[in-house]
């Protein structure tokens, strides 16, 4: 019920108990709401403020609107990102590595398109991969999908000089990706950095990724350095923040 004496508007209390209920586990994924009568009724509230309350939650991401059928808990995909082996060697040598170990951890169909162009190295790059600005620079642009729906953007950027006449350059790099391509050549993986944060997307970044209004995403920015430290690569991905978990482990020493 709306506590009238809260100094809260009333269907941000609402929004704030159907919340927790949808978190808690009360309204499961898929499951509808109760009706817009219910509701009234369940708060003592009006339909007004009822209507603001679900708009609220439509916002965030939580629930979904279908014509004539009702208000619907918002189901997606939830993937486990398991940053400590999906970039293993050994992980590589089974192509279970980064994307597709996650797709086998959680069960769920990958499938990746790809974009292969080339560009100069402007300032933010050229700092990553410690080289002049201008510096060519091969760029693999990928949409990476979870049984068809787009989770995650991911942009790729190495100097030419390391991809040419490699697999690098084509949309199917083979067995272990871009690492294994650059193994091949002689150069070793030593170690990876990885970068998160958070942010609104941009127009293009909800409309790729089919974002309900105001669901964030998930910022990473990955570089792989070669055994004596060089920088070999920088990777910047855009997760959808509704359908991913990152998940970190490393040894208490």
């Amino acid at each position: 019920m709306v506590d009238r004496t809260s100094g809260m508007p009333a269907f941000r209390q609402v929004a704030a108990d159907l919340r927790a209920k949808i978190t808690a586990g009360h309204h499961a994924p898929g499951d509808r709401l109760p009706s817009e009568r219910e509701l009234v009724e369940v708060y003592h509230a009006s339909r007004p403020t009822i209507r603001a309350a679900v708009e609220m939650l439509r916002t965030e991401g939580l629930v979904t609107a279908e014509h004539g059928r009702g208000v619907f808990v918002r189901a997606t995909p939830s993937i486990r990102r398991l940053a400590r082996s999906r970039l293993s060697r050994e992980a590589r040598e089974r192509n279970r590595g980064a994307f597709l170990a996650d797709a086998s951890a959680a069960g769920f169909t990958p499938s990746t398109s790809t974009e292969i162009r080339f560009e100069p190295a402007g300032p933010r790059v050229a700092r990553h991969l410690a080289v002049e600005e201008g510096t060519e620079i091969t760029v693999r642009d990928r949409v990476m999908r979870a049984d068809g729906l787009a989770v995650q953007l991911a942009v790729s950027r190495l100097p030419r000089e390391l991809t040419r006449g490699t697999a690098i350059e084509a949309a199917d790099t083979g067995p272990g990706g871009t690492y294994a391509r650059l193994e091949e050549r002689g150069h070793r993986l030593g170690s990876f950095a990885e970068h998160v944060g958070a942010r609104m997307p941009a127009p293009d970044e909800a409309s790729l990724l089919q974002l309900a209004e105001g669901v964030p995403v998930v910022t990473v920015t990955r570089v792989a350095y070669g055994a004596d430290g060089t920088p070999l690569e920088v990777n910047e991905m855009v997760l959808a923040a509704d359908r991913y978990e990152l998940s970190y482990e490393w040894p208490a020493d």
